[in-house]
């Protein structure tokens, strides 16, 4: 791409529509690339990154500690947070090229691995990126549909006292779903997706803290801590069934702790000073230890409470009837924190799309120019015609993906484990290595080769298992007739 073009590509950039590289006058008003001041904290960075992190995979979290059992869980849990934290710091290095003050600015995952790395890299890490983004917006539509059928079918057992099944389709749950995110995509960029993220992130307090109360009662209730030290035995499932859902398990953890591929976005909502990478190692801090404390307690006390019939879904999989209100509400949460989790997810997929058309048709009117529509009470609302269609068939698209592929277990395993090598570990230790030109076999280097590789093994392992599950629901599955 020539320098016309990234000059162009950068101006029209989704993350700021209306500012032009050619602004870059007032520093009161204005970053060092010209850009509108960024306003961005260690809190509205840790609201992002726990909208992205805490999602619907806690809620998978006390089946994968079944699987795993009371010693490998828990490790596996503090492992991967640990190295979720450790390599966000080195990826956090990567958003300025040279000087960490006043180096060039990466503005995307993608923008960071072409300065760091190159070559053929640059084309691998957009597609894996994109599908893993691409992948939580499906998973997202068919964990949010689970909740809304939930609170329908806590309500009807209730009313029926436990005799009815209270069967329903899902479909039209993932359709309403989908309409409100078509509306919500229409929020140009990141850095209006504030008031939605702290909403978003308040609800996944909310729901996890439920999940967290229903596990301890039950414990209670039932008087004894229930599980084995080695997870689901031999006999309630088969040797390979253990194995596979082994495996699974790992990727479930992963897709837990996965944000990484969103991380130099969030990044780039940050001011400075300090340095951005400072403000963000201290929001990755806070935000890793405190969803760990969570997805601690949510998986152990959810663990304690069902054993090996732990449900693959804890707010949903009917291990709780009642109290049912507290159940709805429980779940009216995740819907909410869902819809901006899918934003926050969505919008670095929806920038580089806008980013590469402006790219190629610099000169077309409808992909360049926004069209103000006023809104009384607000400020004038910028539409723009290409962003508007092409968000609405992407939304589409997954909600129809959503419902050919329903099963969320999964679905969740298998996103964990494609996103979690590559993404959260390979190519922020590879840039960190260009970055600060550590020497090839000093021990600095073959330590975070031994991590990469290390992880590599865990993601082939979870991505086997979580293959081997859809297998498994692709027999029992049809298409558009997904019922509860």
């Amino acid at each position: 791409m020539g320098e016309t073009e990234n000059t162009s590509a950068e101006r029209h950039q989704v993350f700021d529509v209306s500012i032009g590289m050619h602004q870059q006058g007032s520093s009161k008003w204005f970053d060092d690339d010209g850009r509108q001041k960024r306003a961005g904290t260690v809190w509205t960075a840790s609201a992002h990154i726990i909208t992205a992190v805490i999602g619907s995979g806690v809620l998978s979290l006390a089946w994968a500690i079944a699987q795993l059992g009371w010693i490998a869980g828990p490790a596996f849990m503090f492992l991967f947070s640990i190295v979720t934290c450790y390599t966000s710091s080195l990826l956090s290095v990567c958003y300025r090229s040279g000087d960490p003050i006043t180096g060039k600015r990466n503005y995307t995952y993608m923008d960071a691995v072409r300065s760091n790395l190159g070559g053929v890299k640059v084309k691998i890490c957009g597609f894996v990126q994109y599908l893993n983004l691409f992948g939580v917006a499906v998973g997202y539509t068919i964990a949010s549909s689970i909740s809304m059928m939930a609170i329908k079918r806590s309500n009807c057992f209730h009313q029926s006292g436990g005799k009815d099944p209270c069967r329903m389709n899902a479909n039209p749950y993932m359709i309403g779903f989908g309409i409100a995110e078509i509306l919500l995509s229409q929020i140009p960029g990141f850095d209006q997706l504030q008031w939605l993220s702290l909403v978003a992130a308040v609800m996944s307090f909310t729901y996890s803290s439920i999940g967290l109360g229903l596990g301890i009662g039950k414990v209670i209730e039932n008087g004894k801590i229930s599980g084995s030290l080695t997870g689901i035995g031999i006999g309630t499932v088969t040797p390979t069934q253990k194995v596979w859902r082994s495996f699974q398990a790992l990727g479930d953890i992963a897709f837990a702790y996965s944000y990484s591929m969103i991380l130099i976005e969030i990044q780039d909502t940050v001011k400075s000073p300090p340095s951005e990478a400072k403000t963000i190692r201290k929001a990755t801090l806070l935000s890793v230890a405190v969803t760990t404390l969570f997805y601690m307690f949510c998986g152990c006390f959810g663990y304690a409470a069902f054993g090996d019939m732990s449900p693959g879904n804890l707010l949903t999989g009917f291990g709780f009837y009642n109290p049912y209100w507290l159940l709805d509400i429980a779940n009216a949460a995740i819907v909410i924190h869902l819809v901006g989790a899918y934003q926050v997810f969505c919008q670095p997929l929806f920038a580089f799309v806008e980013k590469e058309a402006v790219a190629r048709f610099p000169d077309s009117e409808i992909i360049t120019k926004d069209i103000k529509v006023a809104v009384p009470g607000f400020r004038p609302f910028n539409i723009n015609l290409f962003r508007m269609i092409w968000r609405t068939l992407f939304v589409i698209f997954t909600t129809v993906i959503s419902m050919l592929l329903p099963f969320f277990n999964d679905i969740v395993g298998l996103l964990g484990a494609l996103g979690f090598w590559p993404l959260t570990v390979y190519f922020p230790v590879e840039m960190y290595i260009a970055q600060r030109r550590i020497p090839k076999w000093s021990t600095r280097w073959l330590g975070l080769q031994v991590l990469s590789i290390a992880c590599l093994i865990i993601t082939i392992a979870a991505a086997a298992g979580s293959i081997a599950g859809v297998v498994v629901d692709l027999k029992s599955i049809k298409p558009f007739q997904t019922s509860y």
